[in-house]
């Protein structure tokens, strides 16, 4: 397949989203008794390349976290729910934000974590592969799509200024 006929390929959001349950134990335990933000960190990868591989039916690889901010802790017996989305697609990269949240017994969720994980779809060479397009759906969609392209943008000047 082309690489122009790839780019006509259109994916839903909803076609890749991939959800993660764990249950923190305590080899996941940091000195604080929290979550340690290297598994945590970890678990997000995961999900963010199996979110990838799904949108662009391709093998991945992880090219930046591009934002990962913690906002609250997880406990040992917590449940952790990692919730992956596409927010925006390049030529051969793929946008995946990954939200994480720690559900008490009830059900109830809290948000812990938000990343932005950048990854590229490659062959079996490990050479960088064109990715099917993101059909936007809704105005929670197009809203990050937008944020993903300043995020690009800014990346890409980083990257110019040898940062």
């Amino acid at each position: 397949m082309t690489e122009q006929m790839v780019n006509q390929i259109k994916r839903r959001v909803s076609d890749s989203q991939t959800e993660q349950i764990q249950i923190v134990m305590s080899g996941d335990i940091n000195g604080y008794g929290r979550l340690f933000g290297g598994r945590l960190v970890e678990w997000i990868d995961i999900v963010a390349s199996v979110v990838a591989r799904r949108h662009s039916g391709n093998e991945v690889t992880t090219v930046s976290i591009d934002n990962l901010h913690f906002k609250a802790p997880a406990y040992a017996n917590d449940t952790v729910v990692l919730i992956g989305n596409v927010t925006y697609v390049g030529n051969t990269s793929i946008e995946v934000k990954v939200d994480t949240y720690a559900e008490n017994l009830c059900g109830e969720r809290n948000m812990i974590n938000r990343a932005y994980v950048v990854l590229v779809a490659i062959d079996e060479e490990g050479k960088p592969v064109p990715v099917p397009g993101l059909l936007i759906q809704n105005e929670e969609q197009r809203i990050e799509w937008e944020a993903g392209e300043k995020r690009r943008e800014f990346i890409k000047r980083r990257r110019a200024e040898d940062f």
